[in-house]
């Protein structure tokens, strides 16, 4: 396919999410109508179709009409592009523009402008504060693909040559020990030898600063009590080099758990929850459900299902996952509270509001890591329940 043809593929994708198709599902059925498309045509349509979606209210709002076709006029133009390149070029491109679909209308409210809704902007602002707007244009732009080497099975140096061998190349964070970023050929991860035999896992860099941040000391059996797909529970096991117990409320989220956990070589014990054991872990690490906003970059679709109503429900989750954990700890044992939020409702009012009612435990670590070339926005607060007397 020609990059015209890419465009016309974006358009009619764009469409179909105009009309209330999620965006996965409309990518997919215009696959299975164009069987003809490559995996590189695939994945440069995809491109386009989710670099318009981290922007989607600004330049909806720039556009003369809704539709897929002025929703990437006004995405291409703010890129730069040469728009007379692509359309009216071929029968498989889009048709030529018209003078009136280049002219593009000014972007009046200050949320619209920075691509975050209405509703959340202002707990936005008051939550990021002077990085309120640069925060917001990060998440407008792709993000890097990190890797997180698996030291149960080898070493970063280990890691960067076994990856070459398939065409990835990758260099060390500069601040996260485990972590590689991806600088070429992240496509071929999921098929590459260092991946499939356990050597490294796609993990953000921010993720597993949290783990590392936690002591190595630790009196007790370790919980990660919303493992979901498990990439928390496989670095706590290669970190702390024991059985991690493994949780979550919903048991189908963990269906691929044990066999990453095989691949790995980790020791990963899934636990219903009637078989949860209060005061019998010396480590809860809770990576709590919530609007994700710090990773909006690799899921743009969720800053714009993220509703009001939503949100106060997570909020009222995330108190009882605290509470609960915490009647899972040990005296003297420490709990996690992680979010991939930027919200301070989420995240240190939270942790303030288990304080007022849990008034004997302390904060032995808090941090907040904004999304940028380093990795999505984090935060996480590691708290130690009292010993007894």
């Amino acid at each position: 396919m020609t990059p015209s043809a890419h465009i016309a593929a974006t358009i009619e994708i764009l469409d179909l999410i105009l009309s209330g198709q999620p965006a996965e599902v409309s990518i997919n059925k215009w696959v299975r109508s164009n069987r003809f498309a490559g995996s590189s045509d695939r994945r440069a349509i995809r491109d386009l179709v989710f670099d318009a979606l981290r922007q989607k209210n600004s330049l909806i709002k720039q556009s003369n009409s809704i539709s897929g076709r002025a929703w990437v006029i006004a995405l291409l133009q703010g890129q730069g592009v040469n728009l007379d390149q692509y359309f009216g070029t071929s029968e498989y491109g889009p048709p030529k523009l018209t003078v009136s679909e280049l002219n593009l209308l000014p972007v009046e409210r200050e949320s619209d402008l920075h691509d975050i809704q209405d509703w959340l902007w202002p707990k936005w602002k008051e939550s990021l504060g002077k990085d309120a707007e640069n925060v917001a244009y990060t998440l407008k732009k792709r993000a890097n693909i990190f890797l997180r080497v698996n030291t149960n099975k080898g070493n970063r140096e280990q890691s960067i040559d076994t990856l070459e061998k398939d065409g990835i190349i990758s260099e060390p964070h500069p601040n996260v020990c485990t972590a590689l970023k991806v600088t070429k050929g992240s496509r071929k991860i999921r098929n590459s030898q260092a991946y499939k035999t356990g050597l490294v896992e796609i993990q953000d860099a921010s993720s597993q600063a949290s783990v590392l941040s936690i002591n190595l000391n630790q009196n007790g059996p370790i919980l990660d009590f919303c493992a979901g797909g498990g990439g928390k529970a496989l670095a706590l096991n290669a970190y702390f080099k024991q059985p991690i117990y493994a949780h979550d409320a919903n048991v189908q989220r963990m269906k691929d758990l044990p066999l990453r956990a095989k691949r790995s070589g980790s020791d990963i014990r899934i636990v219903k929850s009637e078989n949860l054991k209060k005061s019998f872990y010396g480590l809860v690490f809770c990576d709590v459900p919530c609007s994700g906003s710090g990773a909006w970059r690799r899921d743009p679709e969720g800053k714009w299902s993220l509703t009001q109503k939503k949100y106060e429900n997570l909020l009222l989750m995330q108190e009882n996952i605290l509470v609960t954990a915490a009647n899972l700890i040990k005296p003297g044992g420490y709990l996690v509270y992680a979010t991939c939020s930027v919200l301070i409702d989420e995240n240190g009012s939270q942790v303030r509001k288990f304080l007022k009612n849990f008034s004997e435990w302390t904060i032995e670590e808090e941090n907040f890591l904004i999304p940028n070339s380093l990795g999505d926005g984090f935060y996480f607060s590691i708290l130690k329940k009292p010993a007894k007397n």
